[in-house]
Formats: C-alpha cells, sequence, structure tokens
C-alpha cells in the first residue's frame, strides 16, 4: 500500500506540472490575444496567431525527435518550462508586432519539443498497467484547464494588467520545472553515445521511424487514423464561432454558454472517466468515444437552434475525454519508449501539414458554396471513416494491441 501511494505521489506531481503547462497556455493565449489586437486593431493579426503553432510543427518536428530520443525527456521537459518562462517574460518589452511573433514561434518551438517528450516520459515513469488511469485523470486535468485556464487569464487581466499577467503565467513555468526536480531519472543515458544532431542523423532517424511504420502497420494504421479522424474535428472547430453565430442565429452571450457547458461536460466525462477507467477496456473506450463524436458532430452539423447545438457539445464534451485518454493509452502501450519521441513527432508533423491544408481547403470551401453544407459534408465523412475505424479497433485478431498488463514481451506481431 505504501509502495503504491508512493508510485502515485510521482504521478501526482507529473500531473501537476502537465496541469501548470495546460493552464498557462491557455492564459498566456488570452494575454497574447488581448496586446496583439491592442496594437493592430486587426482580427487577421489576432486570427495569425493561430497558424503559429501548426507552421512552427511543420518546421520543427523534422528534428525535435532526433533530438529528444537521445536525452533525457525530464530534463527536456524542464528546458521547455524554463524557455517558455523566459519568453513569456519578455512579451510585454517587445517593441512590435514583429518581435511579438517572434516570441511566439520561440514559445511555440518550446511545445514542440515538450509534447512528444512529456509523451514519452509518461510511458517511462508509468508502468503499463496503471497508464489507462493515469491517463483518465489527465484528461481530468486537460478538461479543468480548458475551462479555467481562460477564465484564470480573464481575472487575472482584469484584477491587474496584461502584463502582469504574464509575469505571473511566467512565475508557474519555473514552478513547474522546479516540480520536475522531485520526478525519477529513469533513463540511464550514456553522454559519449550521443549523436550530434545533424542532417544525416536526422535522415538517419527518419529512416527509422519509417521502419517501425513499415514493422508495425496496424499501430501505424490506428494512430494515424485517429490524427485524421481528429482533423475532420479541427477544421469544423475552426469555423464554429461563424457557423453558430451567422448560420444559427446564437448570439455572443449564447456562445459563450455554449463552451462554459462544453467544458462542463468535459470535466464531467473526465471525472467520471477517472473513478470508473479500471472497469472499462481500452477498445470499450475507443470505439464509444469514436461514434458519440462522431454523433456530436452530426447533431452540431444539422443544428437549428441553441438547443440542439448544446445537446451536441455536450455530447462531444463528454466523450471526447475517453476517446482521447484510450488512444493515448494504446500509443504508450504499443511504440517503444526508445524510439517514440522520433515517432510522435513526424506523426505530429504529417498532423500539422494536413491541418493547415485542410484549414484553408475548407475556408475555400465554404466561401464557394454554402458553410452549412461543408459542415455537414465534414460530419458525414468524419462518420463514414470513424465507422471504418471502428471496425478495425474491433478486429478480434487484434486484440493483444489493447492488453493493458505489464507483459514485457512482444505483444505485437507485424500486420501483413
Amino acid at each position: 500500500m505504501i509502495k503504491n501511494l508512493k508510485g502515485w505521489k510521482h504521478y501526482a506531481i507529473l500531473l501537476t506540472t502537465i496541469g501548470i503547462s495546460n493552464i498557462g497556455d491557455f492564459i498566456h493565449l488570452v494575454a497574447i490575444n488581448i496586446i496583439v489586437y491592442q496594437v493592430t486593431g486587426s482580427a487577421a493579426a489576432v486570427a495569425g496567431l493561430w497558424i503559429i503553432g501548426p507552421l512552427t510543427n511543420i518546421v520543427t518536428k523534422f528534428w525535435t525527435g532526433s533530438f529528444i530520443d537521445y536525452r533525457s525527456k525530464r530534463r527536456v521537459m524542464g528546458a521547455t518550462f524554463i524557455l517558455r518562462a523566459l519568453f513569456i517574460c519578455f512579451i510585454p518589452f517587445a517593441p512590435n508586432m514583429a518581435v511579438i511573433y517572434g516570441f511566439l514561434i520561440v514559445l511555440s518551438i518550446g511545445k514542440a519539443f515538450y509534447n512528444p517528450a512529456s509523451m514519452t516520459y509518461v510511458a517511462i515513469l508509468v508502468p503499463r498497467p496503471k497508464r489507462k488511469r493515469f491517463n483518465s485523470i489527465r484528461s481530468f486535468v486537460d478538461a479543468g484547464a480548458f475551462i479555467i485556464g481562460p477564465a484564470i487569464g480573464g481575472s487575472l487581466i482584469l484584477l491587474t494588467s496584461v502584463e502582469a499577467t504574464l509575469w505571473m503565467n511566467s512565475l508557474s513555468f519555473v514552478l513547474a520545472a522546479i516540480l520536475l526536480l522531485f520526478l525519477p531519472e529513469k533513463e540511464n543515458l550514456d553522454k559519449e553515445t550521443i549523436p550530434t544532431l545533424t542532417i544525416l542523423q536526422v535522415i538517419s532517424d527518419f529512416t527509422i521511424v519509417q521502419k517501425f511504420m513499415r514493422d508495425n502497420k496496424y499501430i501505424s494504421f490506428i494512430y494515424l487514423g485517429f490524427i485524421m479522424i481528429m482533423i475532420f474535428t479541427f477544421a469544423m472547430d475552426a469555423q464554429e464561432v461563424v457557423f453558430t453565430q451567422q448560420v444559427i442565429g446564437v448570439s455572443e452571450f449564447e456562445y459563450s454558454l455554449v463552451m462554459s457547458i462544453t467544458g462542463i461536460g468535459s470535466v464531467t466525462g473526465a471525472i467520471l472517466l477517472s473513478i470508473f477507467s479500471n472497469k472499462l477496456s481500452l477498445r470499450y473506450m475507443i470505439v464509444t468515444g469514436l461514434m458519440m463524436v462522431a454523433v456530436g458532430y452530426l447533431i452540431y452539423a444539422f443544428s437549428w437552434s441553441f438547443t440542439s447545438i448544446i445537446v451536441g457539445f455536450i455530447i462531444l464534451g463528454f466523450f471526447n475525454i475517453p476517446l482521447n485518454a484510450g488512444i493515448m493509452t494504446f500509443y504508450q502501450n504499443n511504440v517503444p519508449v526508445e524510439v517514440m519521441g522520433r515517432v510522435t513527432s513526424i506523426f505530429q508533423l504529417i498532423q500539422s501539414a494536413v491541418q493547415v491544408v485542410f484549414i484553408l481547403a475548407i475556408g475555400v470551401t465554404a466561401d464557394l458554396i454554402s458553410l452549412r453544407i461543408t459542415i455537414v459534408a465534414l460530419s458525414l465523412l468524419m462518420l463514414v471513416s470513424e465507422i471504418i475505424f471502428t471496425f478495425s479497433v474491433l478486429r478480434e485478431d487484434k486484440k493483444l494491441y489493447y492488453r493493458e498488463d505489464d507483459d514485457n514481451e512482444k505483444l505485437n506481431a507485424e500486420v501483413k
């Protein structure tokens, strides 16, 4: 019992740093949106903030995995916290928009390193039997950040100032970096064997990722399939404000209420999942999440009133939680930690590239035809994709991929 409590103490510290990071991202996003609008008065300049992340990912993900896999994941995470703390602190002193965008690019680079490093460190620190529960609690942390992050940011700005809010946010990342010092260093790395980060090394690592994908076709198909389905949701979310206000006719207040209720649905789903996750199989979590998310978007696409949008978004908020926790656990259970940084970076590179193209294409399509038809078409395509994906998850001959015990033997055979 004491041993188990000690183990969860480490997990609690890690979850706290993840929560601080997520809330911090929302706080400085709120503050930066205000600064950019105050400086430029341009909605386009504010919109440009949303494309910095995906574009930065496209440039950096080529080599972040090659850096991460040969170094301590805990230290990489800590370094990204310190990097973000410094540059968030500098934002109030930026003399013009070019410098602000430059700072944001650095922050995006830090996050590009943090995501695959944290994904891998979780797999290193948390043993297989505990990952589903850990990821379920992490879903609660993520959902909570979605609600309280913007609220904290807005409240701090009202009570103090944009500048003071950013400085307090900077200190929170320093706190997260300090907390990481209390976590164990689980990796035995020989500094003498760490390769120099060169173009040839990056190309070599691409080959390793390619080999992993070739030898583990089913794992790659499931995770890439999930990414593609999420791109459908990302594209619809990008048109969310326009669709709800111009097509459905909800007011700004009603839209804010929709977002709050969605967040409450997410937190409710996360709490229930945290309690009952041990009673649910990975496949059940993934399949149920997939199908109900599809239902939520269909209701949203065919919505005719504020009430119908609320119903769709509650379903979305609630069932996104088991879906994401299930997929994350499946991924950590099946990708070796030795290559997880590189594999994660390449998958996220693919995701970012497709995201940018897809969002631009949807924007053009919505102008050429109607936004209603575009959203309905996307939701139907998403439904068809999820049905195919569900059959793939439920294949009886692939159930070993969803095992949750701590068997160290290789569980997965190459998909012919």
